[in-house]
C-alpha cells in the first residue's frame, strides 16, 4: 500500500498520463514558476516580519480612557 491506499504502480501510470498531456517542457515551466512564487511569498513573509512591523501592546492607561 502506498500513499492512502495507491499503490506505486497506479501513481507511476498518472504520472505518464500527466507527462504525455503536458509535456516535459511545460511542466519544467510550471515547475519553475511554481518554485519563484514559493519563493517569493517567504521573502515578503520574512520582510513583513521585522521589528517595525511588530504591534504593539495597548497600556492599561489607554483600555482606562478608552471606557469611560
Amino acid at each position: 500500500m502506498g500513499l492512502g491506499g495507491i499503490s506505486i504502480w497506479q501513481l507511476l501510470i498518472i504520472l505518464a498520463i500527466v507527462v504525455m498531456l503536458f509535456g516535459t517542457s511545460r511542466l519544467k515551466n510550471i515547475g519553475s514558476d511554481l518554485g519563484s512564487a514559493i519563493k517569493g511569498f517567504k521573502k515578503s513573509i520574512k520582510e513583513n516580519d521585522g521589528p517595525d512591523d511588530a504591534p504593539q501592546e495597548r497600556s492599561a492607561d489607554t483600555d482606562a480612557d478608552s471606557q469611560k
